[in-house]
């Protein structure tokens, strides 16, 4: 059932709980708590969000929102008793930069404008585009023009800002016209790696990793091309392995022997099995078979 209280009230309330906290009066494991300290439970959250997300767990997904909002009001607390921001700094900031940036929603001013462009004509790869074309009239904070590419962080999953970075390469207009173009880039990425993995010669081991990760990339672009997530789609393929190489492993120790004693024809053979029955429990419209 949901809850009555406002918004702002149960954010405010949020911010005084973690204002205590971090007090004299307050817990002395919050008050120990850094910028560096907190990086790790950020990203734990992130990930316990993403979870929930792909199970599309609702009642799961409103726990972990609220821990990772927590992450973000303990972060700006931490930088206002340092004298640099406030949590409501921060809010004001993404307000104004999306009221800014939705210029198709709220109007080339402030937002408080009556007029209102047309918004019913455009489609979504034309607001990115209008997006990145207002960022790119904005400068940092030393007054340089942003660029397109240098607001992907770095410190994202590497499958996950090959993503991001395609993402805005296309909203500039640098982009392969259609999928199979991407498919064909994968080809000629497929045949560089085997030309370096076939050489016998040991320089090439560096020349491996690049072409590995020019593969990578493109297949990233590729996942971006047809509208999918690489990294849920990766997260997706790696618990279905999981899942069957458990049942394979549990089958196997049935007959008394431990899974490395098994050849790999016979490790094949199991493995084929688990595939087959879940095939035959599995409706053929939501097949989704591609992890070995």
């Amino acid at each position: 059932m949901a809850l009555t209280i406002p918004a702002a009230d149960a954010f405010a309330r949020l911010v005084e709980i973690v204002r205590y906290l971090r007090g004299p009066d307050g817990c002395p494991w919050d008050r120990a708590q850094t910028l560096q300290t907190l990086r790790p439970f950020v990203l734990e959250e992130t990930y316990e969000v993403l979870e929930a997300l792909d199970r599309d767990d609702r009642v799961a997904l409103r726990e972990e929102l609220g821990d990772f909002i927590f992450e973000a009001v303990l972060l700006a607390q931490v930088c206002e008793e340092a004298g640099d921001f406030s949590i409501a700094e921060s809010l004001e900031s993404i307000s104004n930069k999306l009221v800014g940036r939705h210029v198709h929603v709220f109007g080339p001013n402030d937002g408080t404008s009556e007029r209102r462009p047309e918004r019913s004509t455009m489609t979504p790869d034309e607001v990115i585009r209008l997006w990145e074309s207002v960022k790119a009239r904005e400068t940092t904070d030393t007054g340089k023009p942003k660029t397109t590419l240098g607001g992907v962080p770095r410190t994202l999953p590497a499958l996950l800002r090959a993503h991001e970075i395609g993402t805005r390469a296309a909203a500039v207009g640098f982009d392969w016209e259609r999928a199979t173009d991407v498919v064909a880039k994968i080809e000629e990425e497929v045949a560089e790696l085997r030309e370096a993995v076939d050489s016998r010669l040991t320089t090439e081991r560096g020349r491996a990793e690049e072409e590995m990760g020019d593969l990578l990339f493109a297949i990233a672009n590729l996942s971006r091309k047809l509208g999918i997530e690489p990294e849920s789609a990766l997260r997706a393929a790696n618990d279905k392995f999981t899942r069957r190489f458990d049942t394979m492993e549990a089958g196997l120790r049935e007959h008394g022997r431990p899974i490395a004693s098994y050849t790999l024809d016979e490790m094949e053979t199991a493995w084929g099995r688990v595939k087959q029955a879940e095939r035959s429990a599995t409706p053929p419209a939501s097949r989704a078979d591609g992890a070995r």
